[in-house]
């Protein structure tokens, strides 16, 4: 039994969209090499059937024998049962195949928007990636649910191939060549529909990404009343999907009844020379029977093999789709050469601002301008595009072992996000606390009213990015989740600026006590989070212009004074 979603999806071959795929196959090679085995055996017991019908005619029927007609009916028969046999097993891991290609590159998918992050989006648009997971990963998986009726196909081919050539080398040379042919002309049709194929997907990619931009959003279309002119957009963006899907159904239109028309016609030219061949005795009556039996047989192969060029063609689109989104980069890399962090708390030092955090310390940062504080936090917990020179304790966070930064330095931004699960899943993702110790880090966040509104408690479901909870109530979840990682350095980045005057104080204070002794940096301008500070860092153009005691600093910075007041006193 395999299971899936697979435990580890592998490293793939980006190189090309055909090495991506050879790539996925290898990785599912036995039961490819099962399926293929069964359409093989399939395939050529149903390229047997005209054999055994044509000596069942010719020496029980036109011959007289009654047993020859029972021994080739029974293999008849047997043939049938084989088929159905092998049809079903075939089927079975035709499925499991489509599965396994399908769930490893979605997997692939997810894991690189956990590694990649806000890179993805910034590089590839948020419908393309959804897109990718939804149907491109789909798309892939089929090429090798036919593999195993493709392979099926060219066995028997060769299998008839070396039939016909033994009955009438003319006629046999009539059937071999013309299935080629017929093909080729098949693909006067599949090029050009590759390429629309591949315009509707990018439309399709485009509609995905504003809808999601539009759901996302709808609450401020609402308050600004631009929900119509979205709704707009989205009809007209729809109408450009269903024109080019119309240009790809005139064009599968065409290869269907192609697939119809061709081998129709080709199964006429057969019967005909067939029938002069036995009115001229150059064949016999079973025989005739058999060539007709075979011609219409291998229109079965002519279609496999056309649906194996619209498969390939559609995984080729696909994979080209995947590999843009794999191969984007991540803002953060592990160093060449890691470096470990000092093993004891240590003072953190960003040169780009001149800012040092003394360990041990509640420091607040504040700024006239929060994308000043926001990048700082960044850079202190070695987020975002560009590279941070911050170092602790001389050593550069750069050279650290990512996995090793993550887990001493937690950075809680001020946008916090929340996923599907239990509300203990989502405030314990990784289930190391008990529920007493998760209520205490809800009691830090004065978060203990959001779960006594909840009517399933910690085992309540939360929607997806937490839409049922207001923005207040969002924030304060997530300043739990980040006191339960119980982190040496913790950043947060306006963790109370949704919250009103009385909550914002209780969480002030709750958090100074609950994170005495630990390193704790908060950028914020709040003055009921000030009052709380063991020390203080003004920033002015990103650079510290001023750093010291709350009081001393409103006392002693007009600048510093303005922003806390937020200009009221003027």
């Amino acid at each position: 039994m395999i299971r899936l979603p697979h435990a580890d999806p592998g490293t793939p071959d980006l190189s090309s969209p055909t090495r991506y795929l050879l790539w996925v196959g290898r990785g599912q090679r036995r039961t490819l090499a099962v399926a293929m085995a069964f359409g093989i055996v399939w395939m050529v017991s149903q390229a047997l059937f005209p054999a055994a019908v044509s000596r069942a005619i010719d020496e029980g029927v036109i011959g007289g024998d009654r047993g020859a007609l029972l021994r080739w009916c029974s293999a008849l028969v047997g043939l049938v049962v084989v088929s159905a046999l092998a049809g079903a097993w075939r089927h079975k891991y035709a499925v499991m195949n489509w599965l396994q290609g399908a769930f490893r590159s979605a997997q692939l998918i997810g894991h690189k928007a956990a590694d990649t992050g806000e890179a993805l989006t910034r590089t590839v648009p948020t419908g393309d990636v959804v897109a990718t997971v939804s149907s491109d990963s789909m798309r892939i998986g089929g090429v090798y649910d036919i593999v195993a009726r493709f392979a099926g196909a060219i066995v028997s081919y060769v299998v008839v191939a070396l039939i016909l050539l033994q009955a009438s080398t003319p006629l046999g040379l009539v059937v071999l060549v013309g299935v080629p042919v017929l093909v080729g002309c098949l693909t006067f049709i599949v090029r050009p529909l590759q390429a629309r194929q591949l315009a509707q997907r990018e439309e399709a990619g485009k509609l995905i990404g504003l809808g999601a931009d539009t759901v996302a959003g709808l609450r401020v279309l609402r308050g600004i009343g631009g929900e119509q002119t979205f709704l707009t957009r989205y009809a007209a963006q729809s109408q450009a999907v269903r024109t080019v899907g119309n240009r790809v159904a005139g064009y599968q239109a065409a290869l269907d009844a192609a697939q119809v028309l061709l081998p129709g016609a080709f199964v006429l030219v057969v019967v005909w020379l067939g029938a002069r061949f036995a009115v001229e005795g150059q064949i016999t009556a079973g025989q005739l029977v058999a060539f007709y039996g075979y011609t219409a047989f291998l229109v079965v192969p002519l279609r496999t093999a056309t649906e194996m060029v619209d498969r390939t063609t559609r995984a080729h689109i696909g994979a080209r789709k995947l590999i843009r989104v794999l191969t984007v980069a991540p803002d953060q890399t592990e160093p060449e050469q890691p470096q470990a962090l000092p093993s004891h708390p240590a003072r953190l030092v960003d040169p780009a601002s001149g800012v040092g955090i003394e360990p041990g310390r509640l420091t607040v940062v504040v700024s006239a301008r929060p994308e000043e504080s926001a990048a700082l936090a960044d850079r202190l917990g070695r987020f975002g595009p560009d590279e941070t020179d911050a170092r602790l304790n001389g050593t550069r966070l750069a050279d650290a072992p990512l996995a090793e930064l993550r887990r001493r330095i937690v950075v809680s931004e001020t946008d916090p996000r929340l996923f599907t699960g239990t509300l203990r899943d989502e405030l314990d993702p990784l289930g190391e606390h008990d529920d007493a110790r998760i209520l205490a880090a809800l009691d830090v966040a004065s978060g203990g009213d959001v779960l006594e509104a909840l009517p399933g408690g910690l085992d309540n479901e939360v929607e997806e990015r937490g839409r049922a909870f207001s923005g207040g109530q969002r924030q304060r979840l997530a300043l739990a989740r980040a006191l339960l990682t119980d982190a040496e350095t913790l950043v947060l980045v306006e963790p109370t600026s949704a919250v009103d005057a009385h909550t914002e104080a209780r969480i002030a204070a709750r958090l100074a006590e609950a994170r005495a002794g630990r390193t704790t940096v908060v950028m914020s301008a709040s003055p009921l989070i000030l009052d709380r500070a063991d020390h203080v860092v003004f920033l002015d153009g990103g650079r510290v212009a001023a750093e010291g005691p709350h009081e001393q600093l409103m006392a002693t910075r007009p600048d510093y004074r303005r922003t806390v007041v937020r200009g009221e006193e003027d």
